[in-house]
């Protein structure tokens, strides 16, 4: 075993002839570190950009909320929390409001309008996903009263030509009971007889590249000072975070089975099926990319291996006629194999890793916000990701190292030494 490798040290490293193998070997080593380096490098992406978008969806719902079945708002009892609260895997809960309003921003010529969804969570901090995304202004202090404050989504700021401090009209109807609007079966007069209006300020902007339902629709706000002005004491139901994401649909049928009829549970995966069934397409790709790098990385090797023969059929003829059997010369090919292999995927490794580590430092790449609903390339370190596709290039190098190992086996010494 110790003679086989010997010699493949001895191709592989060693400069012997005027066609210079050696710079055939770097080759093969760079073309598997670049491809081992891709390979980790679109698993890292895709996931990334999953668990980014991810994140932002799950930061605006929950993973799972709690309201009655006619959607309309009702008195929050402790009783119905700390049931909640004593159910297996449930990390939080936090009472959230939902009013569906029309924005005025603007008068005279100036005047511009936009449907929107105000949502009151509890807490004299923002949401956990919403500390690094304010981009303007400050959560609203509902120490101070200074009126409703309001953190109105990027897009949402855009379209009304609003900031931190502008003025809002806040157009709704009698129908806070619900949470909605208006009911479809309402006249025109009544419609106008039942609006309300309240005055906003803007105290922040926020921006999380959600531009569609999120950052155009959404607006964030204190749930007490949301209370006093639409639903005294009232909410539209619970948000709830857990602890492993694998028990979540057991946990989403205990939480409505703990408080019974009529409040029921859903998931964020079931809200907005639509968004993760388009992350799921583009994780379907993957697998294509895979197997086309990987095809490319083995016949990398092969070729390299064929060349190396070829180059060395003199050397391989004296091997053969001082004794060497076929099975030990085609371990030598073997070995050199996983040499080059094992250079190769451990400087894609590092390759990999460095990208990933200097672009989550400096944000070298950068996207269209609207189109892809984040700003930087994302990137996900996965230790498995490494191991997987190192084991995977690995096994393939050797297997498909067998064809030029055997083609070496078979030549003839005299020919060889002839050559």
């Amino acid at each position: 075993m110790k003679s086989e490798l010997y010699i493949a040290r001895r191709f592989a490293l060693k400069q012997r002839s005027s066609s210079k193998p050696t710079f055939i070997i770097m080759v093969a080593v760079l073309g598997i570190a670049v491809g081992t380096a891709a390979l980790i490098l679109a698993l890292s992406i895709v996931k990334g950009f999953a668990a980014t978008i991810e994140d932002k969806i799950i930061g605006f719902h929950g993973h799972l909320q709690v309201r009655q079945a006619d959607g309309g708002l009702f008195y929050p009892l402790e009783a119905d929390t700390a049931k909640l609260q004593r159910i297996d895997n449930i990390a939080s809960v936090r009472r959230f409001m939902e009013q569906q309003v029309i924005l005025q921003s603007g008068a005279g010529s100036a005047k511009r309008v936009q449907p929107a969804m105000i949502k009151g969570v509890d807490g004299s901090q923002p949401p956990a996903f919403l500390e690094g995304n304010i981009v303007r202004g400050q959560w609203p202090d509902s120490s101070r009263d200074q009126g409703l404050g309001l953190v109105v989504g990027s897009s949402l700021a855009e379209m009304l030509d609003i900031g931190p401090g502008s003025r809002l009209m806040i157009i709704s109807t009698s129908h806070s009971q619900s949470g909605g609007f208006a009911a479809l079966s309402d006249s025109i007069v009544d419609l106008l007889s039942e609006l309300e209006i309240e005055i906003a300020t803007v105290s922040g902007v926020y921006q999380t590249g959600l531009n569609e339902g999120f950052d155009d629709f959404m607006v964030m706000a204190d749930l007490q000072q949301l209370q006093q002005r639409f639903a005294s004491n009232r909410i539209t139901g619970y948000e709830i975070m857990t602890e492993r994401i694998s028990d979540l649909d057991k946990t989403t049928r205990a939480a409505a089975e703990s408080l019974g009829y009529p409040f029921y549970s859903y998931t964020v995966y079931e809200r907005y099926n639509n968004l993760f069934e388009w992350l799921k397409l583009q994780q379907n790709i993957t697998p294509l990319l895979i197997i086309t790098i990987t095809i490319v990385a083995v016949f990398n090797i092969m070729s390299t291996l064929l060349v190396l023969i070829i180059e060395k059929t003199r050397e391989i003829g004296m091997l053969m006629a001082l004794g060497c059997p076929p099975s030990r010369l085609s371990r030598v090919f073997l070995f050199q194999a996983g040499l080059i292999a094992g250079i190769g995927i451990a400087a894609g490794n590092l390759l990999a890793l460095g990208y990933s580590l200097f672009e989550l430092r400096f944000h070298l790449i950068t996207l269209p916000e609207k189109n892809y609903f984040i700003k930087h390339l994302p990137i996900l370190i996965d230790p498995v990701d490494y191991l997987l596709v190192s084991a995977v290039v690995a096994v393939l190098t050797i297997v498909f190292a067998m064809v030029p190992a055997r083609v070496a086996s078979s030549l003839k010494p005299a020919n060889a030494l002839l050559t």
